[in-house]
């Protein structure tokens, strides 16, 4: 992360904190609602780097700093300034459509732990994340039409996989939020919880998903997103592959062994 990346009050733009095997990276420009500058796009994807290079992390969570907002997506306000200095030039860079990097190099679950307003790129974050938390105060939403813009992180193509088409084009082509409520009843997110509980439900969450293997959960999570996006057949090519890779770990080994022996399994990781 560049060292002078700041946010209005002079604080580091992204702060990192870790609770046992979990890794929490919080977007920290309150003042712009947590929108994604491309310093803050890269200081995201840098730390998403490493930690998924750090064996003791297990599970990462991300969230924004405030009660206010999660992200309110791209900077606008820095987007038309870049419009009228150069308008032929992407105002965004190409980082920053990543909106936090998290993409097919991320082999960890990742949990979104929803603060506030979650809108366009902050929709479309939670949407790249396997599980959302939300708080009872807060939306989600692309408003991207409302403002000349197309999504492009994403967004278009997950909603309508996540909810039923219909409801999801309704969202997408009025720009209309929904509420925290309206979000879990469609299966958007996981848990909807009291306003400033959001991080530690999250944690909570991870801590859960930390009892178990670390390298089990990794193959799991990959053959259920490859069945998402690449369907059942080719979701079992991956499994087949995945299961070679388990079978030859010290985890595989582990946990019929603590079974045998009545006792908690003490994961490695490898």
């Amino acid at each position: 992360m560049n060292e002078m990346a700041t946010n209005a009050a002079g604080q580091p733009i992204l702060l990192r904190e870790r609770r046992g095997h979990v890794g929490i990276v919080a977007m920290n420009r309150p003042e712009a609602r947590n929108a994604m500058s491309p310093d803050l796009a890269e200081a995201l994807v840098l730390a998403w780097e490493e930690q998924e290079a750090d064996d003791d992390i297990w599970v990462h969570i991300i969230t924004g700093v405030g009660t206010r907002a999660f992200c309110a997506g791209a900077d606008l306000k820095l987007m038309a300034v870049r419009n009228a200095a150069s308008p032929a030039d992407d105002p965004a860079g190409p980082v920053i459509h990543s909106f936090g990097g998290i993409g097919p190099a991320i082999s960890k679950p990742v949990i979104a732990a929803v603060n506030g307003f979650a809108l366009g790129g902050g929709c479309e974050l939670c949407l790249a994340c396997d599980l959302v938390v939300m708080e009872e105060h807060a939306e989600m939403g692309l408003p991207e039409v409302l403002r000349g813009v197309v999504a492009g992180a994403g967004g278009l193509e997950r909603l309508p996989r996540r909810i039923p088409p219909a409801i999801a084009l309704e969202a997408i082509l009025t720009g209309t939020p929904f509420s925290a409520s309206r979000a879990y009843e469609l299966g958007l997110v996981n848990r909807v919880v009291p306003t400033g509980s959001g991080l530690d439900a999250a944690v909570e969450l991870a801590e859960a998903i930390c009892q178990a293997s670390p390298l089990a959960v990794r193959y799991s999570r990959a053959v259920a997103r490859a069945s998402f996006s690449l369907g059942e057949t080719a979701a079992k090519g991956e499994a087949l592959d995945l299961r070679k890779k388990w079978r030859s770990s010290e985890d595989f080994k582990e946990g019929p062994r603590a079974f045998a022996e009545k006792r908690s399994p003490e994961w490695s990781g490898r």
